[in-house]
């Protein structure tokens, strides 16, 4: 039976995966779990979406060579395959009951060359998984034999579900921002996008023109843009936020964001460029040559956009556009829009 101290950090760790700061979370998930199971270290290890590999997510007690050994090494030896195939996470003490020597993990390479040799008696390690994915691994090591019963083993299966959406890069990325249930949306890194799950691919991400805007805003380290962007005849509202909760590679990532829209206040793709340069402060003068147009035309593209948007002032319309993203911005226009902390320009 579980004791009312087990429960608890049973419930703490769940609450942990609505914690928006998702790397600190997986720290406090292992201090916690600490207190439910017996043991010496622990490591929670994640698996990168790009390369396959596997990387430490978060980790305490084990030095830095047994914790790359665990990342990296465990996934190539046998007992790897039993942890993902068998239902409880496996101890070294239960794997004591295998049929023949051969298969007891004491009795292995890693255990001999990593484990002993770190002064570990007794482990146990389960395969995460999160929406039927396999995302990573979590390993617990203790220097008392015996440690890790098949209570211990069942305790620990009823935690991972949490530690699996702790260590799933794509586990919370929608839910930062409230996304609409309808948005699509990925993560964009330099290395490419990871699809979240239940999310369409944003079709503004198979743009270029968008993806050097993208590698603008990641490169002016801001924190939000809210923008319009057209693919082909239709046109989306965009936001990008910088992601910066995840654990490994994904802290690096911008989450992209798109739903399909019209052009708000019938505004015509020209007189939004008029009005995203208007914002920027450019005169009629300037915006002129840049889009190779007459002062004429230009003055005419404002007044039809100060009578579309119901503004009285160049000023208001200027303002109205930055404040709900009525914006198509060129890379090198960013300084002027970006949002580089929350809630602020």
């Amino acid at each position: 039976m579980l004791s009312h101290r087990q429960i608890a950090a049973a419930t703490r760790i769940g609450m942990l995966t609505r914690e928006r700061d998702t790397a600190a979370a997986c720290a406090e998930a292992l201090h916690t779990l600490a207190g439910a199971l017996p043991q010496d270290a622990a490591t929670l290890v994640g698996l990168d979406p790009f390369t396959g590999a596997h990387v430490q997510v978060a980790g305490i007690g084990y030095t830095p060579e047994v914790s790359e050994a665990l990342a990296a090494e465990f996934v190539g030896t046998p007992w790897f395959h039993n942890v993902v195939t068998q239902p409880l996470p496996p101890s070294i003490s239960e794997d004591s009951h295998s049929d023949t020597a051969e298969e007891r993990f004491r009795n292995g390479w890693f255990y001999e060359q990593r484990v002993r040799p770190a002064g570990f008696r007794d482990g146990m390690t389960g395969a995460l998984r999160h929406h039927g994915r396999y995302v990573g691994l979590i390993h617990l090591s203790t220097e008392r034999a015996g440690a890790y019963d098949t209570e211990a083993r069942y305790l620990l299966a009823n935690v991972m579900p949490a530690l699996a959406a702790l260590a799933d890069p794509t586990a919370r990325a929608g839910d930062l921002h409230d996304l609409p249930e309808s948005a699509a949306a990925s993560l964009a890194t330099a290395d490419g996008v990871i699809d979240l799950p239940g999310r369409a691919r944003p079709r503004v991400l198979d743009d270029e023109g968008f993806r050097g805007l993208l590698r603008a805003f990641d490169a002016a380290q801001g924190e939000r843009l809210r923008l319009l962007w057209p693919v082909g005849r239709d046109w989306h509202r965009v936001v990008l936020h910088r992601h910066g909760h995840g654990p490994g590679v994904v802290r690096q990532a911008v989450l992209v964001h798109e739903t399909p829209t019209g052009l708000p206040y019938g505004l015509s793709p020209r007189e939004l460029e008029v009005l995203t340069r208007a914002a920027m402060g450019q005169t009629n003068q300037v915006i002129a040559q840049g889009l190779f147009l007459s002062p004429r035309t230009v003055h005419s593209h404002v007044e039809h956009m100060l009578r579309k948007t119901g503004t009285a002032s160049r000023a208001e319309a200027t303002a109205l556009a930055v404040r709900d993203g009525l914006l198509r911005p060129a890379p090198e226009d960013l300084a002027h829009f970006v949002e580089r902390h929350s809630g602020a320009r």
